[in-house]
């Protein structure tokens, strides 16, 4: 500013008073007033301050500004101007490309899902920390205490976690979508509960059914007193000191007719895979070990089952209980159950795990009815079977499958023994089974009776709780109607928009296939052939396709409304008839309302119960659709048709560990650290699986935007970034792999984001300087 001249300070005065008042752009912008010539200015000027400051004639004589240095000046400010602001557009579109213009789903079910991303973690703004939470909303929280993924895991950076950084994020935890079981009785549940148009006979049963369980304060007024009256109806039993010594194949056939209760075997219907073709095998009885009530371990170097004292001792608490609720004299009881737990004992020692059968060859074993009854004749198989499948006619030379004949034949030995030795006087087998039909009827008595199995589980160290009410009564109308819900689920679902994801994941699965690097060609070529060969689609089931079909089905029915015992007894006898349609072929052996795929035959098949809300809907973005569903629909397809991938390809060792170096680094800030905290085989398989399963879905909606390339998107989110957004509310599944996951499922973003430009924006922790060295996985 130095060069400025006086007379520019005098001209803009002058401007300013020749304009009057308003807003003026800054002197440096302010143009000349007049096209004079600038010397003639600069005399003028130069004379009026000499006149009026002498002073100023010793100084250096000013010169008007140059027109070329003051454009000069204003093309530079120009360019500067512009690019300064071609990089501020780079750098707002970069961090702003999330919130590109995209079309709003304002269906209710997005307005939904908006809301509930609004309050879960986010990975763009936590990207140091959303993923260490743990799976579920309260057993699992670290506040309470309990057990967080990783953990288990020996110097598990979160099992070195101090409780200062536990206390810095409480109240931060954000909820998760739930397993997929849980969604599915919520769906249910919605179904049950509403009122929304008038429903079929069989749905208003269906629905009186639930109300019926849900009615706590008649349950618990009512007590044990139905369980002792059926117990009289069957003739009593020898606790009570009342018994009519009824025939024991007898009560037998009665217990497995109509109360669904096999207290010796279990008896199921279904082909013998070793037929071809399989597609139209028969269909026939197979006979297994049941369920034993007591606790039991096997012993890998005996080769038997046997009880342990430390948990003999809760096991013989909840008996005590059990006949104390009964009403039995404290006297007696102890003598009942002293002998109970001794007949477990003895029966439980055949019983086998299914690995150990397997490699036995004991699992399908053809035998017919005549010669089964002459290797265990302690239990008249015709007249059982004959009871268990009315009324269906049976004969002795019909062909049943065993799955574990030493045990037949064992259990066959020990009842014909304590009949003759027992059963005259303290009557221990009788009662064996009256026990055994009180633990089928157990759902349908008081909270007593619950609480007493539950205690059990917690005192054995099994996964205990009591299961809210509105859960058990989903879960119970779900056994007893479930046609009713299939036929209610099918008229929600929508079987366009699922088969279309089904078809996209599995195409994207396929190309994965080719890309993997196989340990040898064969392997491939045996996965390929048996991949090419499956048809996936989404199972529909056909047994009922009307309402008039269902009713006439249920025509027998009868529910009360304040009776949910008696209601519960009646649907038990309904599960034979099920019986018998899959034993006859009428019905079909997959379950429609199940939440993972199967394979029946050649076909692939994927239940409707997968595809509801929140993890699917037809009004979602296809991004959040691919983000939640789609990725589930490829993780269990890498279960399905790849169990043992770990064996056929070095990729799966070498993402696990490369996934799990990401993990260290960002939540102990050692890159390399892996050493002492290696994952198993287990692990690194399953990590590889579920880090695929994302890349497979997130490669099909891609795709799935090359062909269709419209898409909406909730609260204004990019169409990547709401598909890693709605992946990371996907909940631990409870499923047979999640005890191999070493870490939450979400961090997988972390890693894909992390040398990707598939991501809105980068993931990296700026306290974490490891992790930009680390390869890509």
């Amino acid at each position: 500013m130095t060069e400025t001249p006086i007379e520019l300070e005098l001209s803009v005065k002058q401007s300013q008073s020749e304009s009057g008042r308003g807003l003026q752009p800054p002197p440096l912008f302010q143009l000349p007033l007049t096209a004079q010539d600038p010397s003639d200015n600069d005399q003028q000027t130069q004379l009026q301050l000499s006149e009026s400051n002498p002073e100023a004639q010793q100084q250096a004589k000013p010169r008007w500004i140059n027109p070329r240095r003051l454009l000069l000046l204003l093309l530079g400010f120009s360019l500067s101007s512009a690019i300064l602001g071609l990089f501020y557009y780079m750098h707002y579109n970069h961090q702003k490309r999330n919130i590109q213009t995209v079309t709003p789903c304002l269906s209710p079910a997005c307005r939904w899902a908006s809301a509930r991303l609004s309050i879960s973690a986010d990975p763009f703004t936590q990207p140091c920390d959303y993923f260490l939470f743990a799976c579920g909303s309260d057993v699992l929280s670290p506040e309470k205490g309990g057990r967080q993924r990783g953990q288990g895991i020996p110097g598990h950076p979160q099992n070195q976690k101090e409780n200062a950084g536990r206390t810095e994020r409480k109240g931060q935890r954000k909820e998760k979508i739930p397993d997929r079981r849980t969604v599915l009785l919520q769906y249910l549940r919605e179904i049950l509960e509403a009122d929304d148009r008038p429903a079929s006979t069989a749905v208003q049963k269906a629905k009186a059914f639930y109300r019926s369980c849900l009615g706590t304060k008649s349950i618990e007024t009512a007590g044990a007193d139905p369980f002792l009256a059926l117990i009289q109806k069957l003739g009593g039993w020898a606790v009570s000191g009342q018994w009519n010594r009824t025939d024991f194949n007898s009560t037998l056939s009665l217990l497995m007719r109509d109360y669904a209760t096999f207290p010796f075997f279990n008896l199921y219907a279904g082909k013998d895979p070793n037929e071809i073709p399989r597609e139209t095998a028969k269909r026939y009885i197979q006979i297994d070990q049941p369920d034993l009530l007591i606790p039991v371990q096997w012993n890998s170097k005996t080769l038997k089952s046997q009880a342990e004292t430390q948990t003999l001792r809760p096991f013989l608490e909840s008996c005590q209980r059990y006949l104390a609720l009964l009403g039995a004299p404290p006297s007696r009881s102890m003598i009942h159950v002293g002998t109970f737990i001794s007949l477990s004992s003895e029966l439980a020692v055949a019983a086998a795990p299914l690995r150990f059968r397997l490699s036995r060859g004991q699992l399908y074993q053809r035998t017919t009815i005549g010669e089964l009854q002459k290797q265990a004749p302690g239990i008249d198989w015709l007249g059982c079977l004959r009871a268990a499948f009315h009324p269906l006619p049976l004969f002795k030379d019909d062909h049943v499958l065993l799955h574990n004949l030493p045990y037949i034949m064992q259990m066959s030995r020990t009842i014909g023994k304590w009949l003759v030795k027992h059963e005259l006087s303290t009557s221990p087998v009788h009662t064996y089974m009256v026990l055994n039909l009180l633990h089928t009827l157990i759902p349908a008595l008081d909270s007593r009776f619950s609480e007493t199995a539950n205690n059990l589980s917690l005192a054995l160290g099994e996964a205990g709780g009591v299961a809210d009410r509105w859960k058990r009564c989903v879960s119970e109308t779900e056994r007893g109607f479930g046609h009713v819900l299939t036929h209610l689920l099918s008229e929600r679902t929508a079987h366009r928009e699922a088969e279309e994801i089904i078809q996209n994941i599995f195409s994207s699965f396929k190309s994965t296939l080719r890309e993997l690097k196989w340990t040898d060609q064969k392997s491939l070529q045996f996965v390929m052939k048996k991949v090419e060969s499956l048809i996936p689609r989404l199972w529909t089931t056909k047994e009922i396709s009307s309402e008039a079909e269902l009713d006439l089905l249920f025509s027998k029915v009868t529910v009360g409304t304040n009776s949910f015992f008696s209601n519960y007894v009646q649907l038990l006898s309904f599960r034979r008839k099920r019986r018998n349609e899959l034993l006859t072929g009428r019905a079909e052996a997959a379950d429609s309302l199940s939440v993972t795929p199967f394979l029946l035959g050649d076909e692939l098949l994927f239940p409707m119960g997968m595809f509801i809300p929140p993890l699917f809907h037809p009004t979602y973005p296809r991004a959040m659709n691919y983000g939640l569903m789609g990725f589930l629909i490829a993780k269990d397809i890498l279960h399905l048709i790849l169990p043992d991938v770990y064996s056929q390809s070095e990729m799966v060792h070498a993402v696990g560990e490369c996934v799990w170096a990401h993990y260290l680094a960002v939540t102990k800030g050692e890159a390399g650290g892996g050493g002492e905290f290696s994952l198993s085989a287990g692990q690194r398989q399953e990590v590889w699986v579920q880090y695929s399963a994302l890349q497979i879905a997130l490669q099909a909606y891609h795709q799935s935007l090359k062909n269709h390339p419209r898409d909406t998107s909730i609260s204004g989110l990019s169409h990547t970034r709401l598909f890693l957004t709605s992946f990371s509310q996907v909940h631990c599944d409870s499923d047979a792999y999640s005890q191999f996951m070493p870490l939450e499922p979400s961090f997988l973003i972390t890693v894909i984001c992390s040398k990707s430009d598939l991501c809105p924006e980068s993931l990296q922790c700026p306290n974490k300087t490891q992790q930009h060295s680390l390869e890509t996985c």
